[in-house]
């Protein structure tokens, strides 16, 4: 079978809520939970064939679908989860105070203010370091260490994160999670990416 992508789940509202696997996706269409979908890209998913019929079975899975939930978020007030891949995309992979770029196994999380001076482990508190520079500010902050931050740290909101957090996104799910970010400079960075115009 080929590679199915992962499906974007909205609630009734039309709020992403998150990436569901096919299989995950499938169930929710054999429940009856899908309210509406949207989308360009379908995909056909077979399954066994009828012992009496002899005909296999099939399901049309969408890129975009939205379910019918008794469970209403506040998705505004949701901080999403702290993690080094995502944090690295956040940042694009570039050292935020030597302004490089590295690969994955040569960056670092750094605390703006440092966990010895009491800094919390939160998304603006921390920054993509390479080892070098975070070896060098040490437990000082960027001032007391003579190293200036090339940008702020922040909290992306929900539909940031869940184009930081899938390596896959689709052009009609990328276009669609675009609406819903408020950070104008990731809109600006995500309009260069060539397989998300």
């Amino acid at each position: 079978m080929k590679a199915v992508p992962k499906i974007l789940k909205l609630d009734l509202y039309g709020r992403p809520i998150e990436w569901v696997g096919w299989q995950a996706a499938s169930a929710l269409y054999c429940k009856d939970k899908i309210a509406w979908e949207m989308g360009d890209s379908h995909y056909e998913i077979y399954g066994g064939k009828n012992k009496l019929s002899g005909k296999r079975s099939m399901i049309e899975l969408n890129t975009i679908i939205a379910v019918r939930d008794h469970h209403v978020q506040t998705l505004e007030k949701l901080v999403p989860p702290l993690c080094n891949k995502t944090l690295f995309a956040r940042d694009q992979n570039i050292c935020l105070y030597c302004g490089k770029n590295f690969s994955l196994r040569e960056l670092t999380r750094d605390h703006v203010l440092p966990t010895a001076q009491d800094g919390l482990n939160i998304w603006t508190n921390v920054v993509t370091a390479c080892k070098r520079c975070n070896h060098k500010k040490a437990n000082k902050t960027p001032e007391q260490a003579y190293m200036p931050l090339l940008s702020i740290p922040y909290a992306p909101n929900h539909a940031e994160y869940l184009i930081l957090s899938n390596r896959r996104v689709l052009a009609d799910q990328m276009s669609f999670l675009k609406k819903h970010v408020k950070n104008e400079k990731l809109l600006t960075d995500l309009k260069g990416g060539d397989s998300w115009k």
